[in-house]
This record gives structure tokens, C-alpha cells and sequence, in this order.
């Protein structure tokens, strides 16, 4: 029987490291028990649904790609869909590729900084990458590598790597020729190899035990594994249409944090990002991807949140592998955009960012104005969930020195490499006067 200390103890990290953004964390013990676990987001709203209301149609991928420098391209793809859908255009063919192609690039390199900048270093006994670099450099260059070739995507086909400058609603402005893309292809080449090893390497890393029992939710994409989508699914039994989602997808206030918690209306907590990906399509993985799962024994549903690393190296294979496959049967399209003209509707897109699903809504007016927006980033829909990992891990663990504890607990937080500055942006402000 494992013994249980009597007394109080508190956990408490003032601002979580390796992690994008400004959060901190606070579990409460008392009697051997935990009674209250908080993942704190504590950065400021930045209400982008309030700044997007009287603009332009045409504006929301360029303003929402600001919320996040690490994935600004989710927040385009999102944005253009929900607005294609209010205003009645299709988009198919080389661009709908080529939208592909770009969030490709987004994947590797959001994924191949978590991996090798903010999460490794856990496993390998480092307190940051610049430590872990020093006796470890071929596995930081490696990372550093693979990142920059994803980073290359969205400069051949954004304009820049940061907060791309090429997307508009319909398409781009710009397309890229063939050339150009044969051009980035001997790269992707190298990065899939690179990618290959990535996936042997953190597979082999001491992964503690943590059963995560969430549902599990992503983006459908047809016979696609999911990182444009048409519906939401769940492994257990959500199939909706994206314009359902909001009936299904309930969003409250906490009072220790800065963002909103989701939860399934029927059932409660669920869990986006790659572990729910990869259970829900994973038999959809390219076959390279695929091939280096089972070679490391990834088994087809991974519920432990430590072990996610391993399938986000497995998503970066994918990636490459996709685009590979997308510019090797390229041709230019006739034109870079869909003709857009604005019509008053209401439209809901998702797509899979690198940390899962994103979710936009726009209603917009017969002149093309902005009416409302409702955005619902990853970290939002999985933190209650991350917050329930938190608490079973400490419970279970709850003998180790408070250091120890305290650091297991902080890795536990960064398995879901929340992006905090992303969940931050929607706050209602009701003002109580007595």
C-alpha cells in the first residue's frame, strides 16, 4: 500500500517554462490527497472577435494570423474557410493542394519546435534545449534543420515564415510554378529522412504511465487524415457538421483563467491536438508515417499524453511526405483565387492546427462588413483536460519529493504543448456596480 503523508502541501510554478506563452500552475494537497489543481492563464485578453467586428470580409486571415507567430497559418485556413462557407465559394483543386501544402509547413515546424526545443529536454534530464545542446548537439542541429525546411514552405508559398502575407479569401494572391515548388522538393526529400530518425529517437525515450481517458475530437477530412476538414467526429460517436459545432461545443468561464474551457454539451471534457488524430485517422497517415509507427511500436490509439511526442514526430513524416506527394502532381492553376464577392450569410470553418482542432464562425452582412466572430483555439477545448491529467498524475505520484513532483507535474502540462498566448484572446467583461 502506498503511504499517503498527512498535512498540507502546495505545488506552485509562478510562469511555466518551454511552454508558448505566460501560464502558471498550482495543486493544493492536503491529507495525502489532491483537492484543487489549476492550470493558470493569467496573460491578458486580447479580444480579437471584438477587434474583427465592422471589418472587411476580405480582412480576417491577415488579422487573426496575428494571434500566433507559431501557427498563424491554422488561424488563415480556419478564418478563410468559415468565411467561404458564409459567402457561398468553393475552393478545390491545385489551391485547395496548395493550402495543404502550406499547413504542411506550419506542422513540421510548430511540431519540430515542441519536440526538440520545449519537450525533449524533459525526457533527456535538461532543463532547456541550450543545455540539452551542449552534449546533445547533432540531436538540437537535427531539430533545427528539419524546422528551417518547414519554414521554407511558408516562405515559398506565404511570402514569410512569420504571419504569412500570400493568403486571401479564394486562394493567394501569388501561386507558386512548378519550378519553384521542384525546387523546395530535394529539401522535403531530406527533411523526411531527418524526420524518420526523429520518430526512432523519441521513441525510445522513459515515458511514465498516464492513461488519458478524454474524448477524443478532431476535423474530418474526408479520405484524408485531417488537417483541412468538413466535419467534427469523435471516438465516441460525434459526427457533425462544422455549423453544428456550437450546438455540441459549450464554452465557460473559470475563474483562474484567462480563457474559456470547452466541453462537450452530452458528456463533458475532451481532448484535441495529435493523440486525437491519430486515433480517429490514423490508418489515413501516408504510408512512410505509417511504416515508422508500427517499425517503433506506436500502438493505433495512444491515450498516454507523454508518449504524444512520439506521434507528433510520426505527423512530421506525414507532413513531408504529403508534400511531397502534392508538389510532385502540381500544375499551376488558372488563377491564384477563387472570384470572391461578398453576400450577408453565416459561415464556420475548421482545420487542424498543430495543436488540434480550430474552430471559426463569421456572420457577415450583404455589404461584406463583419457582423460577429467566435474563434475557439485548441488550448481552450483541451484545458480542462490537461487539468485532469494533472490531477490524476499528482495523485498517483504523490510520495516524490515536492521538486520532483513539481517538475513531473510541469511535464505533464507541456505533453500538450498548450498555446496559452492563443487561448487568451476572448473574455466577456460583465461590470457588477453596488
Amino acid at each position: 500500500m502506498t503511504h499517503r503523508a498527512s498535512g498540507s502541501r502546495t505545488l506552485d510554478t509562478g510562469a511555466l517554462s518551454r511552454v508558448e506563452g505566460e501560464g502558471a500552475m498550482h495543486v493544493r494537497i492536503e491529507d495525502g490527497h489532491v483537492v484543487d489543481v489549476q492550470l493558470n492563464i493569467y496573460e491578458p485578453p486580447r479580444f480579437f472577435e471584438g477587434f474583427l467586428r465592422g471589418r472587411r470580409y476580405t480582412e480576417p486571415p491577415d488579422i487573426t494570423a496575428r494571434i500566433c507567430g507559431i501557427c498563424p497559418v491554422a488561424y488563415q485556413m480556419s478564418a478563410c474557410a468559415a468565411i467561404e462557407d458564409a459567402i457561398g465559394v468553393t475552393v478545390d483543386g491545385p489551391l485547395l493542394d496548395l493550402r495543404r501544402l502550406l499547413y504542411c509547413g506550419e506542422w513540421i515546424e510548430s511540431h519540430t519546435l515542441h519536440i526538440h526545443m520545449l519537450h525533449a529536454p524533459d525526457f533527456l534530464g535538461y532543463d532547456s534545449a541550450i543545455d540539452l545542446a551542449k552534449d546533445h548537439r547533432d540531436v538540437v542541429e537535427r531539430g533545427l534543420k528539419i524546422k528551417k525546411i518547414g519554414n521554407e514552405i511558408l516562405e515559398v508559398l506565404g511570402g514569410r515564415a512569420i504571419h504569412p502575407i500570400n493568403v486571401q479569401v479564394g486562394g493567394f494572391y501569388k501561386t507558386p510554378t512548378r519550378r519553384e515548388l521542384l525546387d523546395l522538393r530535394t529539401k522535403l526529400e531530406v527533411g523526411l529522412e531527418l524526420s524518420v530518425q526523429v520518430v526512432e529517437l523519441v521513441s525510445g525515450f522513459d515515458f511514465p504511465h498516464l492513461e488519458s481517458p478524454h474524448e477524443l475530437v478532431s476535423a474530418d477530412d474526408g479520405d484524408r487524415y485531417p488537417i483541412l476538414g468538413s466535419r467534427v467526429v469523435s471516438d465516441r460517436g460525434l459526427d457533425i457538421p462544422v455549423a453544428e459545432f456550437l450546438d455540441h461545443i459549450a464554452e465557460e468561464h473559470v475563474e483562474h483563467s484567462t480563457a474559456l474551457h470547452a466541453h462537450i454539451i452530452e458528456r463533458g471534457n475532451y481532448l484535441v491536438g495529435p493523440l486525437a488524430r491519430y486515433a480517429l485517422r490514423g490508418e489515413l497517415l501516408a504510408p512512410a508515417a505509417r511504416e515508422v509507427a508500427r517499425a517503433v511500436g506506436l500502438e493505433p490509439v495512444c491515450r498516454n499524453p507523454f508518449r504524444s511526442i512520439i506521434v507528433r514526430a510520426v505527423e512530421v513524416v506525414h507532413a513531408f511526405a504529403t508534400a511531397i506527394d502534392i508538389i510532385d502532381r502540381y500544375e499551376a492553376p488558372e488563377r491564384p483565387a477563387v472570384p470572391v464577392a461578398p453576400r450577408a450569410g453565416i459561415g464556420h470553418g475548421v482545420t487542424e492546427a498543430p495543436r488540434g482542432l480550430l474552430y471559426h464562425r463569421y456572420e457577415i452582412d450583404e455589404g461584406g462588413t463583419v457582423l460577429s466572430a467566435v474563434i475557439t483555439p485548441p488550448t481552450s477545448q483541451s484545458q480542462a483536460s490537461i487539468e485532469h491529467d494533472l490531477f490524476h498524475y499528482v495523485e498517483d505520484n504523490i510520495d516524490m519529493p515536492d521538486d520532483e513532483l513539481r517538475r513531473r507535474a510541469e511535464v505533464t502540462i507541456r505533453n500538450h504543448d498548450p498555446c496559452i498566448s492563443c487561448a487568451t484572446h476572448f473574455l466577456d467583461l460583465t461590470v457588477d456596480r453596488r
